[in-house]
């Protein structure tokens, strides 16, 4: 990272997660810039990859498609679907339910991913398309 007076660099961040099917480059967050409102950084889906039901509690998300076409099926119940390819910007509010699925059985998802949550990780939950919230006891994260 570089640092200059109130400018942070992050150069080609490496792979620094692997969380529920997703692969994160290292962005941007309060653990390496500092940020109070805002985490950014890159994901990709694997070809065939899911990234399972999950919510994100109190923070927005924005998510623009470099490459491949993924389906988010959502809301209660995730009975709700939307299709998006490379080119798309999504805004998915706090709270919605969702799960994303990559629509190729060769080709990645590759998107830039921005929250209104400087801590990136900490504030997402499991869901169960039956059930609701995976109690904190359930889950594995």
């Amino acid at each position: 990272m570089t640092k200059s007076d109130g400018i942070r660099v992050v150069s080609c961040g490496e792979n620094c997660r692997d969380w529920n099917g997703i692969h994160y480059r290292e962005g941007m967050a309060r653990k390496n810039v500092g940020a109070t409102k805002l985490s950014m950084n890159v994901a990709t889906i694997p070809p065939g990859g899911v990234a399972f039901a999950h919510i994100h509690v109190d923070f927005e998300l924005m998510l623009y498609i470099l490459e491949g076409r993924v389906r988010h099926e959502y809301g209660e119940g995730l009975t709700e679907v939307v299709e998006n390819q490379a080119g798309d910007f999504i805004f998915i509010a706090a709270g919605v339910p969702h799960e994303v699925f990559n629509m190729s059985a060769t080709d990645p998802v590759v998107a830039v991913v921005a929250r209104s949550d400087a801590d990136e990780w900490q504030n997402i939950v499991k869901y169960d398309r039956n059930g609701g919230v995976v109690p904190q006891s359930s889950r594995n994260e």
